[in-house]
């Protein structure tokens, strides 16, 4: 019963490697806890909300925007370069928007995160076989 359990959660360590590795993994889920500060840190009710308009609802649409800019190129890695581009601009805006970005921790994962995507480049295959040196060659 064990060793079972130990295989199916090998097996699923090595689907989860080879799905990170596959991905900018690392670059979207910093964008996600930057896009999560913001949106900790913006939060209120909804009826004052409602009452102080684009001003408290701002927050929530950084916030959001920042996590959906995260989640996305998990999701999709062609899109890395748009939704790494609109996650910065969001991670940046979200400093006079939203109490300083999240008091400048969200917004510093934010930029940290959308760099990482926007520099993200798939993993190139290994060589079948490495190449020899050759001894360079006498002229005649």
């Amino acid at each position: 019963m064990l060793s079972a359990v130990r295989a199916h959660a090998g097996a699923a360590h090595r689907w989860f490697r080879a799905f990170r590795r596959t991905r900018p993994f690392w670059g979207g889920l910093w964008l996600v806890v930057g896009g999560w500060t913001v949106l900790k840190f913006s939060l209120s009710s909804v009826q004052l909300i409602v009452a102080t308009g684009f001003g408290g609802v701002a927050g929530y649409l950084t916030g959001g925007g920042m996590i959906l800019c995260g989640l996305i190129p998990i999701a999709a890695p062609r899109q890395r370069y748009t939704f790494g581009l609109i996650g910065a601009v969001l991670a940046i805006v979200s400093l006079v928007v939203s109490n300083l970005g999240g008091f400048l921790a969200g917004m510093a994962c934010g930029v940290l995160g959308a760099s990482m995507l926007v520099g993200w480049g798939p993993k190139r295959p290994r060589r079948a076989t490495r190449r020899t040196p050759v001894a360079p060659q006498e002229a005649p």
